[in-house]
């Protein structure tokens, strides 16, 4: 599948582009679906104006890191790749090297994240956990974790971006197909995590999954 992704050009522009332009959207940014294609695909005959420089880069960062996670498909989780996604993310716009090292709270959010000085140890057991526990449904593992690691929130910004890139992360390294989750289920994603719903999230997932294996097929993929 992640042959496909990278040797199929029409796919693969679309698919960073909708997960570019819905993650950072979800997380607040203005730009429009054709002027984050504009960006990150260097099309000059699309004119962008009265953004903000952070939105830019937002974008542009999104793409490389997402890129670098197909680089990094086949690496067992590790504490250095997942900082070095939220690293990317963050270039030029807050420089980050590793966990946060200040107490955060987020924002629409009754949880309060653990204080810094938590986050190394708890980030210790996620990944040994993550790499470690047996959980039969595949989305039922990713769910989970991927409450897990919002709630723990180990970095200052990018906690979002970072945790759905390891969404896809482990569904590509399964062969399984990726998600988008688009900014009109926004509400509904944030529900879910609110709730701490492994369940619910889990069958949204894979829902997401299923739509998105569809659209590979109508541009050529076939299963392996």
């Amino acid at each position: 599948m992640i042959n496909f992704i990278l040797n199929n050009k029409e796919y693969m522009e679309d698919f960073i582009t909708r997960s570019t332009y819905h993650s950072n959207a979800i997380e607040g940014s203005t730009l429009t679906y054709a002027e984050t294609y504009a960006i990150i695909f260097n099309d000059n005959n699309f004119k962008i104006s009265n953004k903000e420089p952070r939105e830019i880069y937002e974008a542009i960062n999104h793409k490389k890191a997402l890129l670098h996670v197909f680089d990094n498909i086949n690496e067992t989780l590790s504490e250095i790749l997942i900082k070095n996604i939220n690293k990317i993310i963050n270039q030029d716009i807050k420089e980050t090297e590793g966990y946060r090292n200040v107490n955060v709270i987020i924002k629409g959010s009754d949880h309060i994240p653990p204080k810094y000085s938590e986050v190394p140890n708890m980030m210790l057991y996620f990944v040994y956990n993550y790499n470690n526990e047996v959980i039969d449904d595949l989305f039922e593992k990713i769910a989970k974790y991927h409450i897990e690691f919002e709630k723990i929130h180990p970095f200052e910004d990018g906690n979002g971006r970072t945790g759905r890139l390891l969404i896809n992360y482990e569904l590509l390294r399964n062969n399984v197909a990726p998600v988008v989750i688009q900014t009109d289920d926004r509400v509904k994603y944030f529900e879910l995590l609110r709730k701490e719903d492994i369940k619910g999230l889990s069958e949204f997932l894979k829902e997401l999954s299923t739509k998105e294996l569809l659209r590979m097929k109508t541009l050529g993929y076939k299963e392996d």
